[in-house]
C-alpha cells in the first residue's frame, strides 16, 4: 500500500505502542553513529523491513547519492539509494518503527509530509532522532550525549544533559520542519545527539555508536551488553597510543580535559566547547589529520 511517497507492506503491523526512532544521512551523523546504532539495534532485535520510497528518484539527485551495481547469477543488479522503513514488535515495552532517511534534494515538502503521514499511520507516540556532531571535547572521557524533549530536558534519562542553545543563524536542514509538524499531530518529539572529538574525524565511530546505544537501551529497558563496541575501544586505544608519542598533542589534550572535568564539576555545560579550544599549531593540525586517515585505513 502506498502511505504518502512510501510502499509499505500490507498488512500494516499491529501494535499498541509504537515508538519510531530516526537517522538522517548525511546531515548529523558525523562518524556515521547514528547509522551503526540504528544498524546494531535492526539486528540485535531482528528488524524486518517492511518499506521504502517508491520513485527514490523524485527526492534525490542520484549523481551526488550514487546508485550501488553488481552482479546476481550473471546478471547486473542495480541497487537504487534509498529511505528504508524497519519494524521491531516487541511483546513487552514499545515496539519499534525504524527509519533510514536520506536528506532531499528535491521536493523536500511531499518528503516531510510523507514521513509524517508514515508516523500517524502507524499511530505512533513518540519520534527520536539519533545523530552525532564533531565538538572540542577529548576521547579520553565518556563522550557527552546531548538530548531534549521536545524543548523541554529528558526527564528520569541518565548520562543525557540538557544544553540551552544560543539562538542559531546559518545552514540548517530542511527535516527540521518535521518538528512542527509532529506537534500538529500531538507526537512526541525527541533527540539524541553525541558529541564527538573533532580533532579525530573518524569515518565510523563505534564508540560514539555505542554511547547512543547507551541511552536507548536505558530507556527502553534493551539488554547492556548491546552497547558494548570492541572496535570502539580498539579505535580509542589506537588514538591514546598515538597521541602519547606527540607532545603537543598529548598537551592539547590534557587542556581539553581540564576543561570537561571543570564543566562536569560546575554543571554548566556550555551550548559548545568551541569558545574553550586551545590553538592549534600547522604541526599538531598536520598530526591529527593523519591519525584520522590512519585509523579510518588501517593496514
Amino acid at each position: 500500500m502506498k502511505i504518502g511517497a512510501f510502499e509499505i507492506q500490507e498488512p500494516l503491523p499491529e501494535a499498541k505502542d509504537i515508538h519510531a526512532i530516526g537517522m538522517l544521512r548525511p546531515w548529523v551523523d558525523a562518524g556515521s553513529v547514528a547509522t551503526i546504532a540504528l544498524t546494531r539495534l535492526e539486528r540485535h532485535l531482528g528488524a524486518q523491513e517492511i518499506g521504502k520510497l517508491a520513485r527514490p528518484g523524485t527526492f534525490f539527485d542520484f549523481t551526488r547519492y550514487r546508485p550501488l551495481t553488481h552482479e546476481v547469477d550473471g546478471k547486473r543488479v542495480f541497487t537504487l539509494p534509498n529511505s528504508n522503513i524497519y519494524f521491531v514488535h516487541r511483546p513487552e515495552g514499545a515496539s519499534f518503527l525504524l527509519l533510514h532517511l536520506l536528506e532531499p534534494h528535491a521536493f523536500a515538502e511531499d518528503y516531510i509530509d510523507s514521513i509524517v503521514q508514515l508516523l500517524n499511520a502507524f499511530k505512533v507516540k513518540r519520534y527520536c532522532r539519533l545523530g552525532g556532531m564533531y565538538d572540542v571535547v577529548p576521547h579520553t572521557r565518556p563522550l557527552l550525549v546531548s538530548g531534549a524533549a521536545g524543548s523541554k530536558p529528558l526527564e528520569g534519562v541518565g548520562g543525557v544533559i540538557f544544553r540551552q542553545r544560543r539562538p542559531y543563524q546559518g545552514p540548517t536542514s530542511i527535516m527540521g520542519l518535521i518538528t512542527g509538524e509532529l506537534e500538529k499531530s500531538n507526537i512526541e518529539n525527541m533527540n539524541l545527539m553525541v558529541h564527538l572529538p573533532q580533532y579525530v574525524e573518524l569515518e565510523e565511530d563505534y564508540t560514539g555508536a555505542s554511547r547512543l546505544l547507551e541511552i536507548l537501551c536505558s530507556i527502553y529497558n534493551l539488554p547492556a551488553e548491546l552497547s558494548s563496541s570492541e572496535e570502539g575501544q580498539r579505535q580509542y586505544r589506537e588514538i591514546n597510543s598515538k597521541v602519547d608519542q606527540n607532545p603537543a598533542a598529548k598537551a592539547f589534550v590534557k587542556r581539553l580535559e581540564a576543561d570537561y572535568d571543570a564543566q562536569v564539576a560546575s554543571g554548566a555545560y556550555p551550548s559548545s566547547f568551541q569558545d574553550a579550544a586551545p590553538p592549534l599549531s600547522p604541526q599538531l593540525q598536520d598530526f591529527l589529520e593523519q591519525l584520522g586517515k590512519q585509523l579510518d585505513n588501517p593496514s
